[in-house]
């Protein structure tokens, strides 16, 4: 049986959305979503929120999540990647005598991410036999449709683009990750330079309305609605 850990990052503060991975959503702090997933899931052996602050770490255990330390301040600004917090909290663990099979990152902002999509992504894993997968959707509008425009406003590529009158139907499809889960390998990724994308990795297919990533105020309108839609249905 796999050893798995779900590391959901926390950091305090934003420059876009103030204190977004605590802002309420629907009367819980955005973190909520993503630890009550992940622990719904019974994918993780443990679930714990990687944060630099002893309030949020607070709000983490209020919602059920393990917080066993605090990021460090070499790992809490903006240059570090979520790579490097991956890292150094697999090291905390392995000081704590825990090592795991595999890890996946799941960031608070994507709150529509649910146990089907985790269950989904870890299907994807032992079915296939591969590394790594992560989560992605397909692009709203078709890349073909897009254009460059010079300084002066002119139309003339788009006019001039052989996609210009194409139906959607017609074009390739193209798809974006969309940061809800990152699933790899926790031997692997201990190594710095390991390339996450060229070692066997897949893509896990997310509907766009479950891809809501917030990080303006506008995106966390849309996740409201998407959740007071998904409540009338249900109900």
């Amino acid at each position: 049986k796999m050893k798995n850990l779900a590391i959901i990052p926390a950091r305090s503060g934003s420059k876009g959305l103030p204190d977004k991975n605590i802002i309420n959503l629907r009367g819980k702090p955005l973190m909520y979503y993503t630890i009550s997933a992940a622990l719904e899931s019974k994918c993780f052996d443990k679930v714990m929120v990687s944060t630099d602050s002893d309030y949020y770490a607070e709000k983490a255990r209020q919602c059920g999540a393990s917080v066993p330390f605090l990021r460090t301040k070499e790992r809490s600004g903006d240059a570090s990647s979520s790579w490097d917090v991956v890292r150094e909290v697999l090291d905390q663990y392995i000081e704590l005598g825990h090592k795991f099979d595999y890890v996946a990152l799941l960031q608070p902002t994507s709150p529509l991410r649910n146990v089907e999509d985790i269950i989904g992504i870890f299907d994807l894993i032992r079915r296939d036999e591969i590394h790594n997968a992560v989560t992605v959707t397909e692009v709203e509008h078709p890349v073909q449709w897009c254009f460059r425009m010079p300084e002066n406003r002119s139309m003339k590529e788009l006019a001039e683009s052989p996609y210009n009158y194409m139906r959607r139907q017609e074009l390739e499809k193209y798809y974006l990750e969309n940061g809800a889960i990152y699933l790899v390998d926790a031997k692997k990724i201990m190594n710095p330079q390991y390339n996450f994308y060229a070692d066997n990795c897949f893509g896990y297919i997310m509907p766009r309305e479950r891809s809501v990533d917030i990080d303006t105020k506008v995106d966390l309108l849309v996740a409201d609605a998407y959740m007071q839609d998904m409540e009338t249905i249900l109900c």
